[in-house]
């Protein structure tokens, strides 16, 4: 039998033992070493040979991942191992660490249980480290840590024994501290990262060797000998003394938990349902006997097959054939087959058991964050991503006869994808594709042309503002077209602490009830204000001001989708809306259900909407991107003027011997073309990375430029609008 076939055996053998499993991402910053370390695993599960491990990239099977030579979405693996003569199944997800595809990591993190954080030991802790870090915190993912590339320390920063340790201890400070201030408080102590703890390894991922406390006891090798053998370049002792693939091992299944221990922990953190309920019962004490619970982590669209929902189940047990609701369509389908994945591999099984990570082929536009259960069950958390699309391009096919295969692509793209934004302007009838970043978006140009085969054509990338208020504005009275119905609105700033726990999502918009209204006191919102919301939409709150109103809640929905309207495009440029708090004070409504239509009920609250936003000094915010630059030091100056000539602010300049590393903040729009300058401005020896950083103020002497500028762009009226045009 093929050695594939033997691992697929074994895998739907150790998948029934929810104690032996281990479900983990490996997350890093980009280049630090991930799918190499991803490799070497795969290897010593007999799936590749282990002089492959680290050159084949077994899970970076796409294309541009090749050829780029980084990862650019997660990919699965199902691997038996046996250790400590106990047989083991790790569910493996390697994720990218380009900031442009944090969107997959996002997902990842709640399909496993433990992550293995992997840190470059020249680079040490990077932006990208941090975020993915408190990401996994955050959804109570247990980490241990692999200083990987030792090797370097050695042979390129020429360290000795005590200053290699000394980078170690920096790194590891570093991590904790970020532990310490995001961990869930009763774990802080216990998941600290410490060597006498045995839950952090120091190796080469390229070179296959590694080691561990236990290691280092057990083979009696210390620091001085790894020094010596680096030196000399004999690193097949320390492969044969200490291989990579067994001290990670040992690491992750001593110290990560499996899904038996940590759904105790985590239901209650993903789910909000009764945990008392038969569902939330069978969830926390992860039972096949029990209703199914499973949550949709990502989308695969295969030719074959339509579209594969990937993700974890934490409760009941799946077969080809099950019937299931889908809570975000209210409706129930029934499934083709289960599935596991081997890497570009999906291998079909007869049935799947709770806490694993499956496919199941057969969910009609199903999409991410999707909860799928046996019955109707709340549904699980939304996914929060951890930053927004910034950058976005209009696209067009070459050949108008390929418009149906381009909207077919961007659909499919767009639901493998959630942190991308597919848009068409009704008046234009251009598509609009919104992303992370520039290289996001040149990988969705890439796919729609290599893999769905569809000539285009693109704009340059258009940067995505957005407009807010910075005082309150007068109450404003809008009627309906046929003057039946009347409506007084105002707006006024959103608190800062309710818009930042909107954005971060520590309140999230699907939450109701007491919960919620606890949740907003506590963020800052007054307490009658509290009690009367009406609606959170991206970062906006609608709150019913009124008092005794008749037929208020006939017509709540069309109240609803003006309130959205709005918040969808401002009235400066048809920019999103953020954090602007408008409040429905009076209204008079028809008595006869035929007088408020939404035609009537829509313009009479989007109205006074705008134009009280206009008497409350509305302005544009622009995205900024936190840059971090690492150079020699004599391009310095360098550096720092291509910074500053784009509108950037230098935050802080740390000097290492003779590297500098310079954090900025920078302006998305002036961040084009970058990447050409900073090469030239340090003749190719710098290294930059960037993050998203949030939005801010554009500075007052671009307002109006930018305004006309977008204005144009979108085809409206050079003039803005003012209030009277909104008002009769």
């Amino acid at each position: 039998m093929a050695r594939k076939e033997v691992v697929v055996e074994d895998v739907v053998r150790l998948m029934k033992n929810p104690t032996q499993i281990r479900n983990l991402g490996i997350v890093a910053h980009v280049d630090h070493g991930k799918t190499t370390l991803s490799d070497s695993l795969v290897a010593r599960a007999g799936l590749i040979s282990k002089q492959l491990a680290g050159e084949q990239r077994v899970l970076d099977y796409d294309p541009q991942e090749q050829a780029r030579g980084i990862t650019i979405k997660s990919a699965n693996i199902s691997l038996g191992f046996t250790y400590n003569e106990k047989e083991y199944l790790v569910n493996l997800i390697d994720t990218p660490g380009h900031v442009d595809f944090g969107g997959h990591v996002t997902r990842a993190m709640r399909a496993v249980d433990g992550v293995v954080l992997v840190v470059d030991s020249v680079e040490g802790i990077m932006p990208q480290t941090e975020t993915v870090l408190r990401q996994a915190l955050k959804e109570k993912v247990k980490p241990v840590l692999f200083i990987n590339k030792i090797d370097r320390l050695i042979n390129e920063l020429k360290l000795d024994s005590k200053g290699m340790q000394e980078k170690f201890i920096k790194v590891i400070s570093g991590i904790n501290k970020i532990i310490e201030g995001y961990g869930p408080k009763e774990f802080v102590d216990e998941w600290m990262i410490r060597v006498d703890k045995g839950n952090v390894a120091f190796g080469t991922g390229f070179h296959k060797w590694a080691i561990s406390y236990k290691t280092m006891k057990e083979n009696n090798i210390s620091f001085n000998d790894i020094y010596e053998k680096c030196s000399t370049g004999d690193m097949k002792t320390l492969q044969e003394k200490a291989p990579l693939d067994e001290v990670i091992l040992e690491m992750v299944i001593t110290h990560l938990p499996s899904p038996k221990e940590s759904q105790k922990y985590r239901i209650p953190v993903i789910w909000h349902g009764d945990l008392e309920s038969e569902h939330g019962k069978s969830m926390v004490n992860c039972d096949p006997t029990g209703k199914v619970g499973f949550m949709v982590t990502a989308i695969q669209v295969d030719e074959h097959a339509g579209e594969v929902a990937v993700g974890r189940i934490y409760s009941g047990t799946l077969r080809k054939g099950s019937e299931v609701y889908l809570s975000g369509q209210l409706k129930t389908e029934k499934i083709q087959n289960v599935a596991i994945y081997m890497g570009p591999d999906r291998v079909l099984v007869d049935e799947v058991t709770p806490g694993n990570i499956i496919a199941i082929v057969g969910l009609k536009d199903v999409s991410a964050g999707e909860t799928v259960s046996e019955g109707e069950m709340p549904p699980f958390e939304k996914i929060k991503h951890h930053s927004v699309p910034v950058v976005t391009k209009s696209i067009e096919a070459k050949n108008p006869r390929d418009l149906a295969k381009l909207v077919d692509a961007l659909r499919k793209i767009g639901k493998e994808d959630q942190t991308l934004r597919v848009e068409i302007n009704q008046d234009t009838g251009e598509h609009l594709i919104s992303g992370m970043g520039e290289l996001h978006l040149e990988i969705i140009e890439y796919k729609i042309k290599n893999e769905r085969k569809v000539d285009i054509t693109t704009s340059p990338p258009i940067v995505l503002y957005e407009e807010t208020i910075q005082s309150e504005g007068p109450e404003l009275e809008g009627k309906s077209p046929n003057k039946h119905n009347k409506f007084k609105m105002k707006v006024v700033p959103l608190e800062e602490g309710v818009l930042k726990a909107l954005q971060d999502g520590t309140i999230s918009e699907t939450t109701k009830g007491k919960e919620l209204i606890d949740q907003l006191i506590e963020a800052g919102l007054p307490r009658e204000e509290s009690k009367k919301i009406m609606k959170i939409y991206e970062g906006n709150v609608f709150i019913d001001a009124t008092k005794g109103v008749q037929y208020l809640q006939e017509i709540k929905e069309l109240l609803l989708e003006a309130f959205m309207q709005a918040m969808k495009e401002g009235p400066l440029s048809k920019e999103k809306v953020v954090g602007v708090k408008v409040l429905l004070t009076d209204a008079v409504i028809h008595v006869d259900p035929a007088h408020r239509g939404p035609s009537q009920i829509i313009p009479a609250i989007r109205n006074p909407i705008y134009a009280s936003m206009l008497q409350a000094s509305c302005v544009l915010l622009e995205p900024k991107q936190k840059l971090f630059v690492n150079s020699p030091a004599d391009y310095m100056s360098s550096i720092i003027n291509q910074v500053q000539g784009r509108r950037g602010q230098v935050m802080d300049i740390q000097q290492e011997g003779e590297a500098v590393s310079i954090t900025a903040k920078v302006p998305v729009s002036s961040m084009f073309g970058f990447a050409s300058e900073i090469r030239g401005a340090s003749q190719g020896r710098a290294a930059w990375y960037y993050e998203y950083s949030g939005y801010e103020r554009l500075p007052t002497n671009l307002q109006s430029e930018m305004i006309a500028s977008i204005r144009k762009r979108k085809g409206l009226p050079e003039a803005v609008p003012t209030p009277r045009d909104f008002l009769d």
